[in-house]
């Protein structure tokens, strides 16, 4: 239903402002990404180049690199301030010290979905991102489906953890697993998998979905049925092709950098990653580890440290923690999106 709308309002669009159009110069521009091109998120950004192309009358090309092929995922913010990618998915949370606004949608239990807590991510943070993403323009903000730890043994309680080798998926969640006494292991989604065949990891912290999208599945065979944690994503622009568009071109743009459709992208991604939950419980080579109330709770209780961490790394940018984390929480509720 949604997608048959946005269909429908590009159309209109088009039509509208055929005339308008056909004055200006058409550009092509390149979206670069890090996953496969059988992750929803390709799919999404297929759909998405295809809209703005029918919205400015065919004046606005865009082609997609999936996996890598323009860069590392790592560089992909780097490479949307150099204009080797003009548009680009980034993870927030893979560099240390940048974005650390955005960084408040990686705290551990703090958004329980990923249609409306991609909406409310996007709007709420929207007065930040000039700021806090310089070099680039925000586009959409979003998350995926909560994610959980998954292990090559039982872990049921924030205590195991400790001397593990985990690959946090985010800064923030490498922030949390130091302070249970886990060594990190820095590596991109994309390298994840051999980092836990070579042993280099113990442990991971993923979605669910994509633990078979990226081979997790294989190296691992324990998986913590909470919903402990988001990532922070961003769709990025580079703002010298963004304003070197026509004002038309410019409204089709904006017009695809929304919490509308913020919400899609958060959607179509979450649905896929929901539906890996189920996959893994009903795999007999695989153990979903229920937690009891009193397990859930300890987990609850050790995450509460990095609020600080984070509160205080926002606090040296200028940013008062505590209303941005007020904010954050009352636009979460508003759209339904808040951890319970």
């Amino acid at each position: 239903m949604i997608s048959r709308i946005l269909g429908a309002l590009a159309l209109c669009v088009a039509a509208a402002c055929g005339d308008t159009f056909a004055q200006d110069s058409p550009v092509e521009w390149k979206f670069s990404h890090w996953v496969p091109p059988a992750h929803p998120l390709h799919k999404t950004a297929q759909a998405w180049a295809q809209s703005i192309d029918q919205a400015s009358g065919g004046t606005i090309k865009i082609a997609i690199y999936p996996s890598q092929q323009l860069g590392k995922a790592i560089d992909h913010y780097d490479m949307t301030v150099k204009g080797i990618a003009d548009v680009s998915y980034i993870n927030v949370g893979y560099q240390a010290g940048r974005m650390l606004v955005a960084n408040a949608a990686q705290l551990p239990f703090m958004i329980d979905n990923a249609d409306n807590g991609s909406r409310a991510y996007d709007v709420w943070y929207r007065p930040y991102a000039q700021k806090d993403m310089p070099g680039v323009k925000m586009c959409l903000m979003f998350v995926h489906d909560p994610g959980t730890f998954h292990s090559k043994f039982r872990i049921s309680s924030p205590e195991q953890i400790r001397s593990l080798k985990v690959r946090p998926a985010q800064a923030v969640v490498a922030d949390w697993v130091k302070l249970l006494g886990a060594s990190t292991v820095n590596v991109s989604a994309p390298e994840a998998r051999e980092a836990l065949e070579r042993g280099v990891a113990d442990a991971i912290t993923f979605p669910w979905g994509s633990i078979y999208l990226f081979g997790i599945n294989k190296v691992t065979r324990f998986h913590i049925d909470a919903r402990m944690y988001t990532t922070g994503f961003a769709w990025i622009l580079n703002p010298d092709r963004y304003n070197s568009l026509s004002p038309a071109q410019r409204k089709v743009i904006d017009q695809h950098c929304s919490p509308d459709w913020a919400f899609r992208v958060g959607s179509e991604w979450g649905e896929f990653e929901a539906a890996g939950r189920e996959k893994t419980r009903a795999d007999p080579a695989h153990t979903v580890v229920s937690l009891t109330a009193a397990e859930l709770a300890a987990w609850k209780k050790s995450a509460g440290p990095v609020v600080g961490i984070w509160g205080e790394e926002v606090r040296k940018q200028g940013y008062d923690p505590a209303k941005l984390l007020a904010d954050f929480d009352a636009t979460l509720q508003k759209y339904g999106a808040k951890a319970k």
